[in-house]
């Protein structure tokens, strides 16, 4: 296996555990980079809120997650990522598809299940992909992407390359076998990933206190001696900064668990009403909103006017009705391509029938030559 010349020893076994720790310092940084986030991150939020609005219309099907109040974190993480960086996350990534550089409108085009979206139409809202981006996946089904984003890595290191693999779950993903097996094997070898638990406090709507023996995620990495660290995952500055921390120890072989502390704003899902969350808590979650926060931070550097604010809400929202319009005007995918990509290469036997039509061409009848 090859082995990176920079890479530090790592101990596979004996020795002290690798620190585990909670950052709570905010990094300086200068105004232009404020603005940009706040940009980004207001097209995350519109998009999101049309996409909602798109659902109840009936112009998106099947199940649809958002990621409202979960900006900070989208930008802060895709910031420290280079373009050559793989990702892997969850069915919550409309918002990290547009921050990898995918166009609003081919992913809006997916959510409508349109032959111009990322997936042709036949993903849809949960399994975004799209490899030149280097988003390999949007999963639906619960840590389905940990152990393929474990398998990434190993191939980064087999080859030796610069790259690293990011991988996004929920905090209830940290519940299932696969979270434990994924960071056992990763530790082992020192693979080249970062686990990212983002962190909303509730497991679709169990809370994390009630559900986890150690509620404080990032501690779980000490019983596999990986680092790890707990962030506010409202801060965008302090989500890149710790990302950037993350990555480079990955890159030395040595993964790395980054815990992201961001609610999420609306329900599980968008046709989930949040009726567990109690009034207090539901009117608490203005104050944690990292839209209005980083608003309110760049209002008192004197960095942005009401005006400024509001013409960049107003570009986000033209390009997300461009991003619609694209959209509608996508055809729907040809029923003959409904078998297309079952496999990513041909494989011997694979059926390419259309339902109700028969396995096998019937049989003549003896000596009449007529089919069954």
């Amino acid at each position: 296996m090859a082995t990176r010349t920079s890479a530090p020893a790592v101990k596979k076994s004996g020795g002290a555990p690798r620190v585990s720790r909670k950052l709570t310092t905010r990094p300086a940084v200068d105004t232009e980079r404020l603005l940009d986030y706040y940009r980004r991150m207001v097209l995350i939020r519109r998009f999101e809120e049309r996409t909602a609005r798109s659902y109840t219309q009936a112009e998106i099907g099947g199940y649809c997650h958002l990621n409202l109040g979960e900006e900070a974190t989208v930008v802060g993480l895709m910031s420290a990522m280079t373009p050559h960086d793989y990702l892997f996350t969850n069915y919550r990534e409309h918002g990290y598809a547009l921050e990898r550089g995918i166009a609003p409108g081919r992913i809006m085009a997916e959510l409508y299940g349109r032959s111009d979206g990322v997936s042709k139409g036949w993903g849809g809202s949960m399994h975004l992909f799209d490899m030149e981006a280097r988003l390999l996946g949007g999963y639906g089904i619960v840590g389905g992407q940990l152990p393929l984003a474990t398998g990434a890595a190993l191939a980064i290191d087999y080859r030796g390359g610069p790259e690293a693999v990011v991988c996004i779950m929920g905090d209830g993903t940290t519940n299932i076998g696969a979270f434990h097996e994924s960071l056992n094997i990763a530790a082992i070898w020192g693979l080249p990933v970062v686990f990212v638990v983002v962190n909303n406090g509730l497991g679709m709507g169990t809370t994390v206190e009630r559900s986890s023996g150690e509620p404080e995620i990032y501690r779980r990495a000490a019983s596999y001696r990986m680092p790890s660290a707990r962030v506010d995952g409202t801060d965008p500055v302090a989500v890149e900064a710790a990302a950037r921390t993350a990555l480079e120890s990955a890159r030395a072989g040595v993964p790395y668990l980054l815990e992201t502390v961001s609610e999420r704003l609306k329900g599980h899902s968008v046709v989930d009403p949040a009726k567990y969350r109690g009034a207090e808590v539901t009117a608490s979650l203005a104050e944690s909103d990292p839209l209005a926060a980083l608003l309110r931070r760049l209002h008192e550097a004197d960095a942005l006017t009401d005006d400024d604010a509001a013409a960049i809400d107003a570009e986000a929202l033209r390009i997300v009705a461009d991003a619609v319009a694209f959209a509608e005007a996508s055809p729907h995918p040809g029923v003959e391509t409904l078998f297309d990509y079952t496999y990513a290469t041909p494989v011997p036997n694979d059926s390419r029938r259309l339902p109700g039509e028969p396995l096998f061409e019937p049989a003549p009848f003896p000596g009449t030559g007529a089919r069954a």
